[in-house]
């Protein structure tokens, strides 16, 4: 990211906001149209759980410093929460992106997630310094709140009550449903038998991913035309099928380096690299650190 706080915009109190209400939560969407970067900055002042949709091109999201950066990809997004209450949110969003930020306080986080009592992700109370960022696939149906929350559906008056209603409904699917759950309801695709086949050509990647079928392969084994394996696949799991597989990769083998079951060059054969230097360039590309930088630290 850009190496000079100035030219970060301050969102503070700026025309980004959707809603803003400082005792339960925040919402923001940041959509840049120019032909260059843009940079925006946003202070926090209390504790918040944080949650990030990339709904177009990629975006990176900084915590406190610059070099602490998250990138997120279109269709995916990323839930964090730190324990520090005031920290800087840095934001470099590159032409033709849009990021939609809910911020939500620990404590409203905590009255909305309790049964009798019971708090069911009490974050507020982890021990530990480390921050916690969870990412995931933005499922269909929340992709759909999502188009409703960046569009003016209701008049000024009433608004208010709609966002509020329609976070509320968005918190429900994000922490209750996964989007492979989530499929076989897909608003987006014409019928079970479809989403199901979908379903089908998304493992067989996965199963083969040292080898993977082509395009034209994997719609003949699962049983659909190109058009509608490529169009329904992005529906449902929010990138082409060939990104999804790099970002499976990738996930996993982040999660090898963090369990130290295997070193770069074992990972490297293990998800059908020929060479490791072009796993350790595939990895630096998509979490902007190299593997053994990722982990040493």
């Amino acid at each position: 990211m850009k190496s000079n706080l100035e030219n970060y915009k301050n969102i503070d109190k700026s025309t980004q906001f959707i809603f803003n209400e400082t005792d339960t939560f925040k919402v923001f969407n940041l959509n840049n149209l120019s032909d260059n970067d843009e940079f925006y900055k946003l202070s926090l002042t209390k504790n918040y759980i944080q949650i990030y949709f990339c709904c177009n091109n990629e975006c990176k999201v900084a915590f406190k410093f610059e070099h602490c950066v998250m990138p997120l990809f279109e269709g995916n997004s990323s839930m964090v929460y730190f324990k520090d209450e005031k920290m800087d949110l840095l934001f470099k969003l590159p032409p033709n992106s849009e990021l939609l930020a809910i911020l939500i306080s620990i404590e409203h986080f905590h009255s909305l997630f309790s049964i009798n009592g019971t708090v069911l992700f009490n974050y507020g109370s982890l021990k530990g310094e480390n921050p916690i960022i969870e990412p995931k696939e933005t499922s269909s149906s929340i992709k759909l709140i999502l188009n409703q929350l960046r569009t003016k559906q209701t008049n000024d008056l009433l608004r208010p009550i709609y966002i509020k209603g329609k976070v509320y409904e968005l918190l429900s699917y994000y922490f209750s449903q996964s989007s492979e759950n989530e499929t076989e309801n897909c608003p987006y695709i014409s019928n079970e038998e479809t989403a199901s086949k979908i379903k089908q050509a998304k493992q067989l990647i996965i199963t083969n991913m040292n080898n993977p079928p082509s395009l034209t392969d994997l719609a003949k084994e699962v049983g659909l035309n190109i058009k509608k394996l490529k169009t329904g696949f992005k529906e449902i799991y929010g990138v082409p099928v060939f990104t999804y597989l790099l970002n499976y990769k990738m996930d996993l083998a982040r999660t090898l380096l963090q369990e130290q079951q295997m070193n770069v060059n074992e990972i490297a054969s293990h998800l059908g690299y020929s060479a490791s230097s072009h796993f350790i360039a595939a990895f630096k590309s998509k979490f902007d650190i190299t593997p053994k930088q990722f982990s040493k630290s």
